[in-house]
């Protein structure tokens, strides 16, 4: 009996695992758009960015 009921426990765990993997997103994070880059150029005119 108790064999049963460490295997419901088990698929059980597992269900809700990958419910909670494949499942809807629950993010609540505030829709914020696009944020426009304020910053100041570099000091230095020699500089250039790397690729």
């Amino acid at each position: 009996m108790k064999m049963f009921q460490y295997l419901a426990q088990a698929t059980s765990f597992i269900s809700d695992a990958i419910t909670r993997i494949f499942g809807p997103a629950k993010d609540d994070y505030p829709k914020t758009g696009v944020q426009p880059y304020t910053g100041d150029p570099h000091p230095d005119p020699s500089w250039q960015e790397r690729e």
